[in-house]
């Protein structure tokens, strides 16, 4: 009888040290952003959203009247690239852009009414997909780390502007 085949631990369950990155909060961050937005992803892909449209819509309904200029540095987009996103999104019927009587080279952008709707759904989706890893913290801690949060996007933000 052959000798047993050795083992192979599984390296699903292996916890990896970080070295170096364990203090930076930038990569710890981006894993997270990269674990919620697949998961994300997979629960509306009927929707065949394209990357930023949720970002988008919410900042349009947010703001209506906004500038295509505006929603483009707000989502983190070179114009060219949001305006090509803004005529998706205006294609299917969830925003719509006039053009503004005093300059007619600019557009006030607003959400439609099946824009609001869609987005209610994508919120609702995402709540749920981010409810799932914040279940470890109490609500003190979640207030904490939402304040913390606001506090370093309000200060990267700031100094992107100087």
């Amino acid at each position: 009888m052959p000798p047993a085949a050795p083992s192979v631990p599984d390296e699903s369950d292996e916890q990896v040290n970080l070295g170096c990155l364990t203090g930076f909060i930038g990569f710890r961050l981006r894993r997270i952003q990269i674990h919620l937005s697949r998961a994300f992803s997979e629960r509306t892909q009927s929707y065949n959203l394209r990357s930023g449209a949720l970002s988008a819509l919410a900042i349009i309904e947010g703001n209506p009247g906004i500038s295509q200029s505006i929603v483009a540095r707000e989502i983190g987009m070179d114009t060219s690239a949001a305006v090509a996103l803004l005529d998706e999104l205006e294609q299917r019927g969830w925003i719509e852009r006039k053009r503004l009587a005093q300059d007619r080279r600019r557009y006030a952008i607003h959400a439609t009414d099946l824009g609001r709707t869609i987005l209610a759904e994508l919120c609702a989706i995402l709540m749920e997909t981010e409810n799932a890893p914040l279940q470890s913290l109490s609500p003190h801690e979640l207030l904490m780390f939402n304040h913390v949060l606001d506090k370093i996007y309000a200060n990267c933000f700031s100094l992107e502007e100087e």
